[in-house]
């Protein structure tokens, strides 16, 4: 049975206080004010005092306004009929679209037990060749991308999800500029990506508590689809924006703060949602790219710093480009060890000439003579940098191997690479003219 209270202790922003019995942490409650409705989710217990956060704001609910709790969690809707939708961090339609009730499931439930995940093992396709070739992308993989605001991250992921050979892309966007928003919705419509998306936003002037709820939605949402055999990418962007609404709330609270002001369940609340990433057993899998964006470029900053104890690398994004040092996919050698025979060889020889290449660069700055070598290096560099990691290239693995074979013939005769000669003699293009 609903209970129902007829007095607010307390509103601060947009979290009231009630005194209530028999309720639980997590739970909706419906607020009924001179406004209208609004629904609230139970963010504190403190014996009888039971704070609650207002989904649309404090604004225009008095003391006197009437609190009813649902004794449920938060739930949405699940079926094939979100393929191609666009909903709000609430769940609710944001194109239009008629309102789906049909089939609830809870959001915000415990991960995946251990002993139901499989060994990732499977590679997910993205045309993305600083990631098909360098750091591989694995099915069932959580990853960040590190990146400072005004690098294209939005772009990069919009490639992706356009790109990525999986069955569904879920997008989760939390404190998106209307833009960015209207970007996403764009490039998917465009490239017929939507149907086999399924879009939650939450810009910049929703409210913080919806911020919160999108990557729960994201993440229930995936790992049903996933349970029906799907393989399911969610893409994630702006953690940083998810962790400073975190932020927002324990001030309200009064929370005693931690590290620059966050709260100290930060890693925990991470985790929580990194960890639902899984390869269902005789199932589907749920993969997680997400945006994390580090101010000043620190990396020590919390938010990233927390990220990388519970991710599996993460990619850096620089200067509009993937960075080859500091990426880092800590699954690759799972699946890269039977994508083609050169793989591994290539990825390790490419990178230690790219590596002597910044080091001839940085001669170059210094004004040192430069040798023959260092002007093959600077001519690699430059060819590597053009042809591989601008994210405009768009080309699949195989075709990506054979423009490294390529550019290194281009650059350096076959003794010069490093690489094994059963190798060359296989892929180097001037050895192969007639075989092609």
């Amino acid at each position: 049975m609903q209970k129902v209270y007829t007095k607010i202790e307390s509103i601060s922003g947009n979290v009231i206080t009630v005194n209530a019995e028999g309720v639980k942490n997590g739970d909706l409650a419906m607020v009924s004010s001179r406004e209208g409705i609004s629904l609230a989710n139970i963010i504190k217990l403190k014996g009888k005092v039971v704070s609650l956060q207002v989904f649309a704001g404090g604004r225009g609910i008095s003391t006197g306004d009437e609190v009813r709790f649902l004794d449920r969690p938060m739930k949405i809707s699940f079926s094939e009929n979100l393929l191609g939708r666009i909903f709000d961090g609430s769940g609710n339609p944001r194109d239009l679209g008629p309102v789906l009730d049909e089939n609830l499931i809870e959001i915000g439930g415990p991960s995946v037990n251990p002993a139901k995940r499989i060994v990732p093992k499977n590679m997910i396709r993205t045309g993305i060749p600083m990631i098909d070739i360098f750091n591989t992308l694995v099915e069932s993989q959580k990853l960040p991308i590190f990146s400072v605001s005004g690098e294209p991250y939005n772009e990069l992921l919009a490639r992706i999800a356009m790109q990525a050979e999986v069955d569904l892309i879920i997008l989760g966007g939390m404190g998106l500029k209307f833009d960015d928003y209207l970007y996403f919705k764009e490039e998917l419509e465009s490239s017929g990506a939507m149907n086999r998306a399924i879009f939650f936003v939450h810009t910049a002037s929703d409210p913080t508590v919806e911020c919160l709820l999108v990557p729960d939605i994201s993440l229930a949402v995936a790992e049903q689809f996933a349970l029906q055999g799907k393989k399911v990418l969610v893409l994630l962007t702006d953690m940083t924006n998810f962790a400073d609404s975190l932020k927002e709330i324990a001030i309200t609270m009064d929370q005693v703060p931690s590290n620059r002001g966050y709260p100290g369940d930060l890693y925990s609340s991470l985790a929580s949602r990194y960890e639902k990433a899984v390869d269902f057993e005789g199932a589907g899998s749920v993969t997680i790219l997400a945006v994390t964006t580090m101010p000043g470029d620190d990396v020590t900053h919390p938010v990233p710093d927390n990220t990388g104890y519970i991710t599996e690398g993460q990619y850096y994004l620089r200067n509009g480009r993937i960075e080859p040092f500091g990426s880092l996919s800590r699954l690759k050698q799972q699946v890269n060890k039977s994508t083609r025979d050169d793989h591994r060889s290539l990825m390790d020889g490419m990178i230690k000439l790219y590596a002597s290449y910044k080091e001839s660069l940085e001669k170059k700055s210094m004004g040192f003579q430069m040798s023959d070598w260092d002007d093959k290096l600077l001519n690699f560099g430059e060819k590597f940098e053009l042809e591989m990691m601008e994210l405009s290239v768009n080309i699949p693995l195989e075709k990506a191997l054979d423009l490294g074979w390529q550019i290194l013939s281009e650059c350096f005769a076959p003794e010069e690479t490093g690489l094994k000669t059963d190798l060359v003699m296989k892929y180097w293009p001037e050895l192969n003219k007639e075989d092609k």
